[in-house]
């Protein structure tokens, strides 16, 4: 007896020892593998074992039937066994649901990146974490799934991880959850992990070469589930981005599944949503040249101009209603999938020629308070500068309107770092002034556009000091009354030399309509506006 009570706290202490060393089956915490050649914080068999736990219960049953756990933790211990072990998981799925693992390739792995590196710079990037819905209760299987599963989806964020993920055959698991899984939750992270995996190239190649993978992603176009369309949305917009955009415009073109992309554009009510569909649109038309004559023909035939403009409406009733800073991004999305249209050979002039469009982003550009809705005032600029080029009979319109012309002036701090849009900006000034007579003017007019223009003098003095350009860099020429042609910014310039000249040679007409004391407030910023103008034009 007193060897038993000797022993015991012996005992104990080894028990206690064997429980630590034991992690749980729902986050094991085994030490990282030397064996396996990846550069990680994660040991690689976790993932492998985790990529396991996503097979569906069929597959698993047939392991336990066989009286075989191959996803067991502690059967193995190298990488060769371990990638064994992921094959003959995904080899028990039915043949027809995945592709023979023989037949992929992958390039090398680079074993030097930082995982919690990639994770910081992931941040901000649409690779973001999966966030739990609001959905009916699921069971037990299920939440252990989905807790696997997100694991996962964050760590597809690392191309590294993502790289062997793929390697350990996850994309053929994720098939076969895509093809007989009824549970929305288990689809949304499945996309939600393809998705993230669609970010490295490496890994989206491997999409491409699955097969049937990309035709039973399209198919989650049909679900009812704002988590799933979303995540199918921002998936197929990566892969229209990529150097396989082809291959997933074909699998696009179809007139039902266009109509369904349209359908779910203009009926989203969530604002991500609508943001990740309008976004898979403006991927088409931003796309490379080989995408677009895929998807853009049948695209324009059922609609897509119209739609746009609609929604360029709701958006811009809900701004001026009420600011909604969800709302932001959506609206800037529609602007530019409207701009990426007005500048397509054989469309552009059914953007140019709409007049409610015209209306909407001639509203937007006169918007006193624009800083919250910078990025679209922008895209705005550059629209306007794409429709006065075609039709040049709008700016003879406009060019009394001075809150517009301000609004255009209030954009250029803005579009600082854009060029395109700093000179579409003086596109536009240049085609408003040229319109101007300023000879043929009564004094109290010629007085309103010298004092306007004198108020935004710092701003325009502001933006030739930062944009130092030759003329030779700028994009938009356009021609005077002689023929001869000229840069946007010097036409621009010399119009208001010369509307503030014939201000200034009118001071004795203007003593005798009473605003002696206005022009002589006037005269130093006059004066100081004229000859910054004459040293960037001489």
């Amino acid at each position: 007896m007193a060897f038993e009570s000797e022993s015991s706290p012996v005992k104990e202490q080894e028990e206690e020892e064997e429980e630590e060393n034991q992690a749980p089956s729902h986050h094991p915490s085994a030490p990282f593998d030397e064996f396996f050649d990846i550069s990680t914080t994660v040991d690689p068999s976790y993932i492998i074992s985790s990529i396991c736990k996503l097979l569906p219960p069929d597959s698993r049953n047939s392991h336990d039937s066989r009286g075989v756990d191959a996803c067991d933790d502690s059967t193995v211990s190298t990488k060769e066994s371990k990638a064994d072990e992921a094959k003959e998981c995904a080899a028990s799925l039915p043949e027809d649901r995945v592709s023979n693992p023989q037949n992929n390739n992958f390039d090398a792995m680079d074993t030097h990146d930082d995982f919690d590196e990639k994770l910081a710079h992931r941040k901000g990037q649409d690779e973001g974490l999966c966030h739990r819905v609001e959905r009916p209760v699921a069971s037990v299987g299920e939440e252990a799934w989905e807790e696997y599963g997100c694991i996962l989806w964050d760590l597809a964020a690392s191309r590294t991880h993502a790289e062997f993920m793929v390697q350990n055959l996850l994309l053929e698991v994720l098939l076969a959850n895509l093809t007989i899984s009824q549970s929305v939750r288990i689809m949304e992270i499945s996309l939600g992990i393809i998705g993230n995996l669609a970010c490295h190239e490496v890994p989206r190649k491997q999409i491409v070469a699955t097969n049937g993978l990309i035709e039973i992603i399209v198919d989650q176009l049909f679900l009812d589930d704002t988590p799933c369309l979303c995540e199918v949305c921002r998936l197929l917009t990566l892969g229209l981005q990529g150097s396989e955009g082809v291959t997933w415009a074909e699998a696009l073109q179809s007139e039902h599944i266009l109509c369904r992309v349209l359908w779910i554009a203009e009926n989203a009510l969530n604002p991500q949503l609508l943001e990740k569909s309008v976004g898979l649109l403006l991927a088409i038309l931003e796309s490379q040249q080989e995408v677009a004559p895929i998807l853009l023909p049948p695209l324009m035939k059922l609609g897509l101009p119209s739609l746009l403009i609609n929604l360029l409406a709701f958006e811009m009733s809900k701004l001026t209603s009420e600011r909604i800073p969800e709302r932001y991004s959506v609206l800037d999305l529609i602007l530019r999938a409207i701009e990426a249209l007005s500048v397509i050979d054989g469309y552009s002039q059914q953007i140019c020629s709409n007049k409610e469009l015209f209306q909407l982003i001639y509203n937007l550009i006169k918007l006193p308070d624009k800083f919250e809705v910078a990025n679209s005032c922008v895209t705005a600029a550059v629209l306007i500068a794409n429709i006065l080029s075609d039709a040049t009979d709008l700016a003879s319109e406009i060019s009394q309107d001075l809150p517009f012309l301000e609004g255009l002036l209030d954009i250029f701090p803005f579009a600082s770092d854009d060029l395109e849009a700093q000179n579409a900006l003086w596109s536009v000034i240049a085609r408003l002034l040229v319109q101007v007579q300023e000879s043929e003017m009564s004094l109290s007019s010629l007085h309103q556009y010298v004092s306007f223009l004198v108020s935004k003098s710092d701003l325009i003095e502001d933006n030739l000091l930062d944009h130092q350009l030759d003329d030779r860099n700028e994009e938009h020429e356009i021609s005077t009354t002689s023929g001869t042609k000229f840069s946007a910014r010097t036409i621009s310039l010399r119009r208001i030399i010369s509307i503030l000249n014939q201000w200034t040679t009118s001071k004795d007409h203007i003593a005798k309509n009473n605003l002696v004391g206005e022009n002589h407030a006037n005269d130093g910023n006059v004066e100081r506006l004229l000859d910054c103008c004459r040293k960037y034009v001489e």
